[in-house]
């Protein structure tokens, strides 16, 4: 299984395609995800707080359960609409920015080095056909979630923040061209908050977007 191919924006991507052009030059010192004013498009005004606290009378895996079905598809899009631009000559390991590489775990533990297309597909794989697992995610009435679940949740959000690490730091320059950035930045933001709502993420996962993170925070947009 591999990730949607949707093309969001695609028909005014050549039209945009030099949109950031005129300050990359200048502002190659830092990631352009960081850079003014890009950092700062989103969606909403405010923080996501009222929409990622548990509702009463609502189970906590339940909101776990559906809240993580809708981010894997949401970030499953983003990355379909630039998956073209990410290929084993472009991005030969899995990484988010200088020093950081995400080795994939294999059936024995073993960890290895794939480009990251193959990465992000063994991953989907992996997410999508535990969404589809009964026993993990009951959709019938009567069936409860396994006792590990709140476990099994966090390793996925931690698997979901590393496409967000890689996107952001190799193909946001494509986010750019589409007019992607305010809807990425908000998914972005809505995700972490969930995470931090619910102790998804430990610190050193979120180490590679933590400036970005803290931006969003000291903006307002994270609580």
């Amino acid at each position: 299984m591999s990730f949607l191919s949707f093309g969001l924006g695609s028909k005014r991507k050549q039209a945009n395609k030099t949109k950031s052009s005129s300050s990359t030059t200048s502002l190659q010192s830092k990631p352009l995800f960081l850079c003014y004013p890009y950092v700062t498009h989103m969606l909403v005004k405010g923080n996501f707080k009222t929409i990622i606290e548990l509702p009463k009378y609502v189970d906590a895996n339940e909101w776990l359960a559906f809240n993580t079905f809708e981010f894997f598809n949401l970030i499953n899009l983003f990355y379909g609409s630039i998956t073209d631009f990410c290929s084993s000559q472009t991005c030969p390991t899995m990484s988010a920015g200088p020093g950081v590489e995400y080795p994939w775990s294999d059936a024995q533990s073993k960890k290895i080095k794939l480009p990251a297309p193959q990465y992000i597909d063994y991953m989907a794989t992996s997410i999508q056909n535990m969404l589809h697992d009964e026993t993990i995610f009951p959709t019938k009435a009567g069936c409860e979630f396994p006792r590990e679940f709140p476990t099994i949740i966090k390793r996925i959000f931690g698997q979901l923040f590393r496409l967000f690490a890689h996107i952001y730091h190799h193909h946001y320059d494509k986010i750019l061209s589409l007019n992607q950035e305010p809807h990425f930045n908000s998914l972005f933001a809505h995700f972490i908050s969930f995470a931090r709502e619910f102790n998804l993420l430990d610190k050193k996962e979120i180490q590679p977007l933590q400036e970005l993170v803290d931006i969003m925070i000291r903006n307002g947009v994270i609580s």
